[in-house]
This record gives structure tokens, C-alpha cells and sequence, in this order.
């Protein structure tokens, strides 16, 4: 059975990864942080479905989880590693405390380097098992191309992301390890619930407050319009199966922030939110 390693499972894109990978046959690890969501996955999804404990920014756990699958994987190699887990820290950023800027890129860029250097000596080839190498995966995000106003952390972290994933790819060209970004748009995620309770209050006394009121009412929409996480799964699947993939995958339903990344001028998409969240320079 081939298996696949899934960070950030318990909810969202990577419990959508979980549900599809397993549907075709894949044994999947997922790591989680807490034992209750280890439980109730395990439960959900059965026997393919082991789950593995650690945060992507603890290096000692991270390698612990590895060991572990390693133990499992028998010298089978690893099918697949799909680094997932992330999180969002909004707010301006002339405002935005240096801590949490930090611990922003700490989980979306650095972890992802943390779980890669642990899983890829996995992903090698094994010649008695007559195996080819396997894939990494890395979703990124529609922001890792285009950025938005008062979600810059997220956005430098997945530009970051894009980057540091390219170098990898070309490195790794000598295992014949690919790296295949997967970039989603707006996902039905709880991620979206956690925007609710964003205390735009802290921002209150700088000129940002009205904009980005509009921005986290925007995003609570967008996101409850967004895609199942199962697309996403589908779209990863397909990334790390199909013989001659692309380097990157967008998936999003508003091809307006498609035609906006890739054909307007980066002038006229910066006058064209300005106008809509009130950031013109007034006179």
C-alpha cells in the first residue's frame, strides 16, 4: 500500500487530503497536535489512517514523527509528503506585533523546511523495493502570488513558501524528488470561523480601522462561498499521481483573482482594492 504523510490533518485542506487520499487506497499519516483530533480521525477514517503528534515547529517531535513512520514504512519508501499546516495572522502590518509576525513565519515557512528535512531521506528511492522516488507537495495559496491588504504576514509567509519550494525542487532534482505547489483560493475551512473573532478593536485608533472591517467581512464571505476541502484533496492526489505534473496547481472559483494576478498590471490592482477599502491618500 503506498502511503502518503499529510500535515495539519485534523481539519480543512488536510482533513480533505486525508478523506481523498484514503478513498483511493492510500495509507495516510497525518499529523495532528492533539491527542482528541488523533482519536476522532483515526475513528473517521480507519485502519489507513494513522495519525502522528507533533507541531511542525518542534524539530524534536518532527523527528520523532518521522522515526515513527519510518518504523511502519518497513524500508518501503514514502509515497508522498504533503506539508499542509499553517496558520493566518491578520492585522496591518505598521501595526502588527513583531512576535506574532514571527511566529507566522515560523509555522508557514520554517516548519515546512523542518518536516521536509525529516521526511524526504523517506521519499528516496529504494532500489529493493524497486520503487521510484516519491513527491513533496506544498500548499501554498492564491496569496503566494497575489497579496492582500492586512493579511501581509500570511502573504509574506507564502511567498516565502513559493520560493523556498522552487529552490527545492531544483536541489532535489538530483534524488528525483519533485515539488509540486498546490495554490487553493477561498476554502470552506474553520479557519474562516477563527476570522470572526479577529479583534479589529486593537486597531481602532490608526487610520486602518475602516478598511479592515470591510477586509474581515470580505473574508468570512469569501471563505463560507469558498471550496470543499475535498477539491483540494482531489487536486493533490492528481499532484502527486499524474506522471508529467505542472510545477504549480491554482485552484479557486473566482476567476477574477485569476485574471487579476495574471494579466492586469500590478498598478491598477493596487488602485483598484485602494478604492474599495478606502486606502486613497486623501488630499
Amino acid at each position: 500500500m503506498k502511503s502518503v504523510v499529510v500535515t495539519g490533518a485534523s481539519t480543512g485542506i488536510g482533513w480533505g487530503c486525508a478523506k481523498v487520499l484514503i478513498g483511493r487506497g492510500f495509507r495516510v499519516f497525518g499529523s495532528v497536535r492533539k491527542q482528541a483530533d488523533a482519536d476522532r480521525l483515526a475513528k473517521e477514517f480507519g485502519a489507513n489512517f494513522v495519525p502522528v503528534m507533533f507541531d511542525v515547529t518542534d524539530s524534536a517531535a518532527v523527528k520523532a514523527g518521522a522515526e515513527k513512520v519510518a518504523a511502519a514504512l518497513a524500508g518501503e519508501p514514502l509515497f508522498g509528503l504533503v506539508n499542509n499546516a499553517g496558520i493566518a495572522v491578520p492585522g496591518p502590518l505598521l501595526h502588527l506585533d513583531i512576535d506574532e509576525f514571527r511566529h507566522q513565519l515560523e509555522v508557514n515557512v520554517t516548519g515546512q523546511l523542518i518536516v521536509t528535512q525529516a521526511f524526504a531521506p523517506l521519499l528516496m528511492a529504494q532500489p529493493a523495493h524497486k520503487a521510484g522516488p516519491g513527491r513533496i507537495v506544498m500548499i501554498s495559496s492564491v496569496g503566494g502570488k497575489n497579496a492582500s491588504p492586512f493579511v501581509g504576514a500570511y502573504n509574506a509567509s507564502k511567498f516565502a513558501l513559493e520560493g523556498l519550494s522552487e529552490s527545492l525542487r531544483r536541489e532535489l532534482m538530483l534524488f528525483g524528488i519533485d515539488v509540486i505547489v498546490v495554490a487553493p483560493g477561498a476554502v470552506a475551512t474553520p479557519i474562516w470561523d477563527k476570522a470572526e473573532t479577529i479583534d479589529v478593536a486593537r486597531y481602532a485608533n490608526t487610520p486602518f480601522a475602516a478598511a479592515l472591517t470591510k477586509v474581515r467581512d470580505y473574508m468570512i464571505a469569501s471563505g463560507r462561498k469558498g471550496l470543499k476541502p475535498e477539491k483540494l484533496g482531489r487536486a493533490v492526489w492528481r499532484a502527486l499521481t499524474i506522471a508529467n505534473p505542472k510545477t504549480r496547481y491554482t485552484v479557486t472559483p473566482d476567476r477574477m483573482q485569476n485574471f487579476m494576478v495574471n494579466v492586469l498590471p500590478k498598478r491598477v490592482i493596487d488602485r483598484t482594492i485602494a478604492g474599495r477599502l478606502g486606502l486613497t491618500r486623501r488630499q
